[in-house]
């Protein structure tokens, strides 16, 4: 099983509804709003790297109202 955070920025008041649509995608374990740099952070999961990847890419960077995502996979050193 691979994990990742995929760190998301939004178009502005975005957030909200952007984390709660996320959040019902299979794969995705959790979707925060945060303050920062970016607006949602989102734990998610998959089979392989392969299949991560196109979670994120078919399914997260889908979602209306994102401007910007960075995928930063789970390692266990």
């Amino acid at each position: 099983m691979v994990q990742a955070y995929i760190l998301i920025q939004t178009e502005v008041g975005k957030a909200s509804t952007v984390a709660e649509i996320i959040s019902k995608i299979p794969g995705v374990i959790q979707a925060e709003d945060v303050t920062g740099p970016y607006d949602v952070i989102v734990r998610a999961q998959a089979e392989t790297v392969d299949e991560l990847g196109r979670l994120v890419v078919a399914k997260v960077q889908q979602v209306e109202g994102i401007t910007r995502t960075l995928t930063c996979p789970v390692v266990h050193l």
